[in-house]
């Protein structure tokens, strides 16, 4: 299968460092881009080809990755209709939904949509995805086999869940991030160096994470297994329980997938 990655950034340069350490030929994948530097690193870093001429890159490709910019995407695939017979369409464009693309690519509906999240650059991410129907069980199997190259794969029944995706795996990186940053704030405020607050917070979520994901137990046996009665995560934890963080969270995810929404509904309204 040959596969064109149309845009070279972040994104494609992990499903291609992916792919390649799955065994992938070199030779089977290539790369459109427009930026001549962008090109030239991408080809002293993975040994592939790069074009910056769309239909150079397109001939004789299985599949095309559409991982250019949202706001990027109606003009790509305005120019890339014509050049359609029977491949795969896999979009990474966050927020455009697969009716917008499918009509700016001239009605093709073999489209399936993605949504990855950035641990794919470290080969630990996972990607939610969903198929139009004319998409058959081969070339399900097919697209989920280029995003499992960096992580864990979800299929969606339904579109409308790619904006609850959106706002957990999605943006959920960035949660995490945040309640690292705040451990290591309160580290520092508590007498430990900026060293040992990194360490001390990286490897305390790693291995909790690690307990989460390969234990029996769901979070909140976890968590209550180390919240003894009268002890120090008691008084922390109900700490967190009188500003009801919980609650605040699950209504910062709901914004997050609102905006999900509105983002699809901004960028489908181009004709």
């Amino acid at each position: 299968m040959n596969v064109t990655f149309i845009g070279g950034g972040n994104m494609a340069s992990a499903l291609i460092g992916g792919l390649l350490q799955q065994g992938r030929a070199a030779s089977s994948l290539r790369v459109v881009e427009i930026s001549a530097n962008a090109r030239n690193t991408i080809q002293r870093s993975f040994g592939v080809t790069a074009y910056a001429d769309l239909p150079q890159g397109c001939a004789g490709s299985d599949i095309i990755i559409l991982a250019v910019k949202p706001q990027q995407l109606r003009e790509v695939a305005l120019a890339l209709k014509v050049l359609l017979k029977n491949q795969i369409v896999i979009s990474i464009a966050a927020g455009i939904r697969t009716r917008d693309l499918s009509r700016w690519l001239g009605g093709y509906s073999r489209v399936v949509r993605v949504m990855p999240n950035t641990p794919a650059l470290v080969g630990a991410g996972i990607s939610g995805l969903y198929a139009m129907p004319p998409v058959t069980p081969a070339e399900k199997r097919q697209a989920e086999a280029i995003l499992a190259a960096v992580g864990s794969t979800l299929w969606l029944n339904s579109e409308e869940q790619m904006d609850a995706i959106t706002a957990v795996s999605g943006s959920g990186p960035a949660y995490v991030f945040y309640f690292i940053e705040a451990l290591q704030c309160a580290a520092q405020e508590l007498g430990l160096d900026a060293q040992q607050a990194k360490q001390l917070s990286l490897d305390t979520f790693a291995g909790a994470v690690k307990l989460a994901k390969h234990g029996t137990e769901d979070a909140q046996t976890l968590r209550q297994r180390v919240t003894s009665k009268g002890g120090t995560t008691e008084r922390a934890i109900s700490i967190m329980e009188q500003a009801q963080l919980q609650r605040h969270i699950t209504n910062a995810i709901r914004a997050a997938q609102e905006r999900s929404r509105e983002l699809g509904d901004e960028f489908g309204k181009a004709d």
